[in-house]
């Protein structure tokens, strides 16, 4: 029979990290072990393209994920996830979530990864951090989406919090952070905070030119649906978007990389 008093099984926890090292001239190194798996797809225009995956289908208690970039002075590459990566219910300690990226000088890199999920009762801590040499720039997106619409999924209990901080010679140019948990949610029709909806990106492009950028992204800031706002503090652009489904929220976010950069979307997003 069943014993209740038997202690609970200790559950298998995921770990993944992926580290791979570009140079003007394409692949220098690639480490990969556990869950984190690193592709490059042979690609005939636009930048040169990093995929992530990770295996392990989400991210529940306890796992651990780590994806990082190294650019070598002058190259410039884009990288981003084979597909959404998915928040599951934790029951104790959160899953954490680490992303590094280090430009060379004259380089650039586009971080564009597919959203992030957040089911009921996950609890996920990521931190992205970006250090970039003299003369390189980066350009920053991040997608959040609450639970599924078309499920009717409508999260009421989340501990989520992502930061993202991008260093110039060791020095801090750029800090950003977003903490969502039950309370957050609760009060979500108060000033500066969700509103109805269910999913928000925030994209930054730093580099000194990045100001000059702002006329662009605000023309195009008018997709149905999306709630959308951009500034440009020196040396940076930052736009926010809020909408009540992902599907609007990425045709807004699609329309944003195609005026803000010359290269084309990376060829593994479904649009």
């Amino acid at each position: 029979m069943f014993d209740a008093s038997a202690p609970a099984p200790r559950l298998q926890r995921s770990t993944g990290a992926a580290h791979v090292v570009m140079g003007p001239r394409g692949l220098v190194d690639l480490a990969q072990s556990g869950s984190a798996k690193a592709m490059l797809p042979r690609m005939t225009a636009g930048l040169p393209e990093i995929a992530f995956l990770n295996t392990s289908g989400g991210l529940a208690s306890g796992d651990r994920l780590s994806f990082a970039v190294t650019l070598q002075p002058g190259a410039r590459v884009l990288a981003t996830t084979q597909t959404a990566e998915r928040a599951y219910r934790a029951k104790a300690a959160p899953a954490r979530a680490e992303v590094r990226l280090a430009v060379g000088a004259g380089g650039w890199l586009d971080w564009l990864p597919q959203e992030t999920i957040l089911f009921e009762g996950s609890a996920l801590c990521r931190d992205t951090q970006v250090d970039l040499a003299p003369g390189a720039g980066c350009l920053l997106l991040e997608m959040i989406v609450l639970g599924r619409l078309a499920m009717g999924e409508e999260p009421a209990r989340i501990r989520f919090r992502d930061r993202r901080t991008v260093r110039r010679d060791g020095r801090l140019i750029h800090h950003d952070a977003l903490a969502l948990d039950d309370a957050a949610l609760l009060r979500r029709n108060g000033p500066a905070l969700l509103g109805d909806a269910r999913a928000l990106a925030t994209l930054a492009v730093v580099a000194p030119h990045a100001p000059d950028l702002l006329a662009r992204a605000r023309a195009v800031l008018d997709e149905p649906g999306v709630a959308g706002a951009a500034s440009a503090p020196p040396g940076r652009l930052v736009v926010r978007c809020l909408a009540r489904d992902d599907w609007p929220l990425r045709r807004q976010v699609i329309r944003l990389l195609a005026a803000l950069r010359p290269d084309p979307l990376p060829r593994i997003w479904q649009v």
